[in-house]
């Protein structure tokens, strides 16, 4: 499986985008590299980039857009509303998929090296790459800002883990660089209906994790408390894992709590939310919406989504694009811009740069006009789950309509149940259609092997072999979640809306058609396979679900019609 880390430069250039688009031109014109997002600031003067790839071609695409910063951007010139102490302030890398944090940490420390050791910049690692304790929180490294990074230099307990430590032409133009192997960050400002900075910061120091320093006497003017050790004794916030600040910007004209969430199993995004705009409330200030700065995890959305569908005691059991509709509108997503999930939602990018077309992108004109044409694929097993997945669809309509039927109204959560235990049958029966013509091409790809060597012809009959016990796992995978559609659908038919149960039944007869469909497709292919023991068990077993599944559409049908009667 291919390892993928995400990197996410943030630059100190936010205004000038001719300045951005050579940067971002790099990592365009990079190898092994998808650049995501580029987010760029007027106010903080600061542009946020997004890329993803494989760890060696991220960490070769990372050092060339530091360089690229560190040629165009003087930081003797730089103002603006952010924190920051280089061209490029920070260059977190993220593991996305089958790369451990230590593995991703090691990256960091070898790019930190490498530019400090080769571009002459100060390098700082923090998090995870950090070599103490106290170099972990970003806010540490980079605390007294550019401004203050002539004397952090000159102070031995500040001395850079890389690069030189001296505040000489070169590093005064490009400041330093803060790099660091991270947990998936959220970056959210959240809008306020105030222009008070004060107020904005009064509302982060009450959530944020640090939270504010403990004073004598007057919580807001008194003299600030110190423990024996000379440090200030802060008084927790109520979100942990956390860090934020208040702030105002003059491109919308509101202030702004402006939060950096590093812990999401700690504090979701849908929870600072609710804690923001509860604290805010406290002060008199109203949250008129929410900023995603960068990209965000499909997670922290769906997860939102949810939370506000319960509070309205509607059905989670809908589709996954209404779950994120319902997170944009009841957090204010689209409050200062259009809020776009194709465009915000890391896995939906990554989904847009798959270069294959899946059948179930298409129309149902489409895909009918694809399985007639002479092409051998979709055939069969797709068709079956495809049925499966409509009967699922339907188990799921009647569930959804039965959790909002009026006089129903405490049954909601029993009806939002089966409702999701349906999408999540549906989804995955819509996988296996385009899965099964997938498998039909490994055994092509198998058949295309070179077949002149003794070598080469063991090596083809073994791919023939593994390439067709895939082709009899996916429709029996079929078999077994086309036979769940019945548990759904005569669920539905006992304790459903009435006036729905016919939807139900014609439910049940897709499930039972995509049964027995699937299972002509395992016994097609598995009469082709060299393992013949294996190709009796699967065939026995998806023979069993097929007499239980004509055993159980008799019963259901009878009882629909009943029910209708």
């Amino acid at each position: 499986m291919k390892q993928l880390i995400e990197c996410v430069p943030n630059f100190s250039e936010g205004r000038n985008l001719e300045i951005i688009k050579q940067i971002t031109d790099v990592i365009e014109k990079s190898e092994g590299v998808k650049l995501l997002d580029v987010d760029p600031g007027y106010s903080t003067n600061r542009t946020v980039v997004t890329f993803v790839g494989t760890p060696d071609e991220v960490v070769e695409t990372a050092f060339q857009v530091i360089k690229k910063a560190q040629e165009l951007i003087d930081m003797r010139q730089h103002h603006g509303d952010h924190p920051r102490f280089g061209a490029t302030d920070v260059c977190p890398l993220v593991p996305v998929s089958n790369i451990t944090m230590e593995e991703t940490a090691k990256y960091a420390r070898m790019l930190a090296k490498r530019v400090g050791e080769e571009l002459h910049i100060p390098i700082y690692c923090y998090e995870n790459a950090a070599s103490e304790e106290k170099r972990r929180n970003l806010a540490n490294v980079r605390r007294g800002e550019y401004e203050g990074l002539k004397e952090k230099l000159a102070d031995p307990e500040w001395k850079p883990d890389f690069g030189p430590a001296q505040f000489n032409e070169s590093v005064a133009k490009s400041g330093a660089t803060a790099i660091s192997a991270r947990d998936f960050l959220i970056a959210v400002n959240f809008n306020l209906n105030t222009t008070s900075t004060r107020r904005a910061n009064a509302i982060a120091f009450d959530v944020r994790e640090m939270g504010r320093p403990k004073r004598e006497g007057n919580p807001i003017t008194g003299k600030i408390m110190k423990d024996e050790h000379g440090n200030n004794i802060m008084i927790p916030g109520t979100l942990k894992g956390t860090k934020a600040i208040g702030w105002y910007i003059d491109e919308y004209g509101v202030a702004q709590v402006s939060m950096n969430i590093t812990n999401t199993s700690a504090t979701p995004l849908h929870v600072a939310y609710e804690e923001v705009k509860a604290k805010a409330e406290q002060r008199g200030v109203h949250l008129t919406g929410t900023e995603i700065v960068g990209l965000v995890p499909k997670k922290a959305l769906l997860d939102a989504g949810y939370y506000f569908l319960k509070k309205q005691q509607r059905s989670l059991g809908i589709d996954e694009k209404e779950v994120m509709k319902i997170a944009v509108k009841s957090m204010g997503l689209d409050d200062l811009k259009p809020f776009d999930p194709a465009e915000k939602v890391i896995e939906y990018l990554l989904e847009k740069d798959q270069s294959s077309k899946k059948l179930m992108d298409m129309t149902c004109t489409g895909f009918a006009n694809e399985t007639a044409s002479e092409s051998p694929a979709p055939g069969g097993g797709s068709i079956a789950a495809y049925m499966g997945a409509l009967g699922a669809a339907l188990g799921t309509m009647v569930a959804n309509l039965s959790s909002h039927k009026p006089g129903w109204d405490e049954r909601w959560e029993e009806f939002s149940g089966y409702a999701m235990q349906g999408q999540k049958l549906k989804d995955e029966l819509l996988w296996l259609v385009d899965e099964d013509t997938h498998s039909f091409t490994l055994i092509m790809n198998a058949m295309g092997l070179p077949n002149g060597t003794e070598a080469e012809k063991t090596a083809r009959k073994k791919a023939m072999e593994d390439a067709t016990k895939y082709a009899i796992e996916i429709p029996f995978r079929t078999v077994q979640r086309a036979y769940d559609v019945f548990d759904l659908c005569e669920a539905m038919i006992e304790k459903g809306n009435p006036n729905s149960v016919s939807d139900a039944g014609v439910g049940v007869l897709c499930a039972k058609a995509a049964v027995i469909g699937a299972y002509l497709n395992v016994r097609i292919n598995a009469a082709g396979l060299e393992d013949k023991k294996y190709a009796e068990d699967i065939v026995g077993k998806a023979k069993g679900f097929v007499e239980k599944a004509i055993a159980r559409e008799t019963k259901l049908l009878q009882r629909v019609e009943e029910v209708i009667g």
